[in-house]
């Protein structure tokens, strides 16, 4: 009878806790500078008894619900810790007649315990077997444009007004969305595009994929000392540029590759092709042993300029800039030292049975046949329909049980008791240290920051990498993992959560836990720059 008073009474404890969080989170703390007068009247006293009244009952809730995380988050070490106290201590006072009779009523057979290791060395074997191979990401180098490539606003503007001069409106929707895009003085386009008109020559697109891409590949190269005899894996992802033959194909020319490498080239998958390489590696490492595999994600923007008038189709223009990264990984145990991560989860959501997801981000030739990539108005709803689809799925994977009961409680009381109450969203800053949202733009950051509620360091390497680089595609995951590791933030055990979106409609995540504290680096894309970061990026630039 004891027990099932506990049991009911733990129930209404969790039951009870999610009104008392929604109660405080429906009402926030009402305190401005303004408050702070000396010569107030009695009302305002009043409204300041209050404040401080709401601010102690924050502050006690504040103190409850870490409480109540410590509590469900070590309820297992909680409990096995006094029983097996407990048994110990009894068997200490056992005397050596006691634990003797005691072992032989235990009637344990030569037969049976031989039988019984047997099952038990049998069981461990099956289960080390079948568990997954850890694979590593050893390091990875970004590609960084050069001086000669950067796009100013005033230049970016000029060009426009000269290739678009029989259109000044599609001049002036360009720089509107240039204004608010989010985007720095620095960030960089192509040769090919700096031309007037551009000029998106096959011969132009191959140069920029080989600047990019052997770039950011002898920058690995060098920083790993991994040698290209040694790739046994290649992955390349481009979702645009997907010349004959393959740009796979073009590295393993460049660097003489083994003719028994395992290749493959991924076009047409988006911004988020970066992620679904991983988990194509991860996948190709479980199968071979001892090996290594090399990824490099990149978008080419020489032959995807869109030259034509439609509004739809000009917003890329705006936003897409040159950017590449080459990552090494491997699943050999000698790795596991020097690496600086270990991959924990790729969880991939495709809603593309939806027809208005399939066609949201479109390429498609315009009224006057010039193909370029069209931007539906649906974009933001659809990538937030795919976002909350993914992370249902990364939720359980990665939210401690103090989150997952939250939110089963929260849900339960909407069913039963009432439908109006606000659902709880998990906190995903107890499972994570740090995000990379991949910078599409600002208004996705903006978006993302406002459903996960995030704080303005949590999205800060994402709004930074927009500033300095732009939209790089799949590579900007991986400019904002190094901004974070530029500024000196990257500790052992932190966890790292990647999202991207692609077209299709496609939302991909991954989980890295950092191995190894990892030291400021002397070279890469931020080291020229990351001393005046973070900079205030105003809502409207004025150009």
């Amino acid at each position: 009878m004891e027990t099932l008073s506990f049991i009911l009474f733990i129930c209404l404890f969790f039951a009870l806790v999610p009104l008392l969080f929604k109660t405080s989170l429906s009402h926030p703390l009402p305190f401005s500078s303004q408050s702070a007068t000396f010569h107030q009247p009695q009302s305002a006293k009043l409204n300041s008894h209050s404040i401080m009244a709401h601010f102690s009952n924050s502050v006690k809730l504040k103190y409850v619900k870490l409480g109540y995380q410590y509590l469900v988050n070590h309820i297992t070490t909680l409990i096995l810790i006094p029983l097996i106290l407990g048994i110990f201590i009894e068997l200490l006072h056992l005397g050596p007649d006691e634990f003797h009779k005691l072992w032989n009523s235990l009637h344990l057979h030569p037969v049976q315990i031989v039988c019984s290791s047997f099952l038990i060395i049998m069981i461990f074997t099956v289960y080390f077997m079948s568990k997954p191979r850890t694979v590593f990401l050893v390091d990875y180098a970004c590609f960084e444009p050069p001086v000669t490539c950067r796009v100013p606003f005033a230049t970016f503007m000029e060009h426009s007004r000269l290739i678009l001069k029989n259109n000044p409106k599609s001049v002036e929707f360009q720089m509107r969305i240039l204004e608010r895009s989010g985007l720095g003085e620095e960030t960089c386009l192509p040769p090919a595009i700096h031309y007037i008109p551009p000029k998106p020559t096959m011969e132009a697109a191959r140069g920029e994929a080989q600047l990019v891409i052997f770039s950011a590949m002898e920058s690995l190269f060098r920083k790993t000392g991994l040698k290209p005899k040694d790739i046994d894996i290649l992955i390349v992802n481009c979702s645009l540029f997907s010349p004959t033959p393959s740009l796979s194909a073009m590295v393993i020319n460049k660097y003489k590759l083994r003719s028994n490498i395992k290749s493959f080239n991924l076009s047409g998958m988006g911004c988020s092709a970066g992620l679904i390489s991983i988990d194509l590696a991860r996948d190709l490492l479980q199968i071979h042993l001892n090996s290594n595999a090399v990824v490099v994600s990149t978008e080419i923007i020489t032959p995807n300029y869109y030259q034509g008038n439609e509004r739809a189709m000009l917003l890329p223009n705006c936003l897409f800039r040159m950017g590449g990264a080459a990552i090494l990984l491997s699943n050999r145990k000698s790795e596991s030292s020097r690496a600086k991560y270990r991959l924990v989860h790729v969880v991939r959501t495709h809603k593309g049975s939806d027809d208005k997801a399939f066609r949201c981000v479109f390429e498609e030739e315009d009224k006057e046949g010039k193909v370029g990539i069209s931007l539906s108005k649906d974009l933001m709803a659809i990538a937030g329909e795919a976002l909350k689809s993914n992370i249902t799925t990364m939720g359980p994977l990665v939210l401690p049980a103090s989150e997952q009961l939250l939110f089963l409680f929260t849900l339960i009381g909407r069913k039963i008791f009432n439908p109006r109450w606000k659902p709880y969203i998990p906190d995903f800053k107890q499972a994570f240290e740090h995000f990379c949202i991949h910078a599409g733009g600002r208004a996705v950051i903006d978006e993302l920051q406002k459903n996960l509620q995030l704080s303005a360091e949590h999205v800060e390497a994402s709004r930074m990498t927009l500033h300095r680089f732009g939209n790089t595609s799949s590579s900007s995951l991986w400019y904002e993992l190094n901004y974070i590791e530029s500024k000196g933030r990257m500790k052992r055990g932190d966890r790292v959560w990647q999202i991207a979106f692609g077209s299709g409609f496609k939302c991909n995540s991954a989980v890295w836990k950092c191995n190894r504290s990892i030291e400021t680096p002397f070279d890469g894309p931020w080291s020229d720059c990351i001393h005046s970061y973070p900079v205030h990026i105003p809502e409207i630039v004025k150009l």
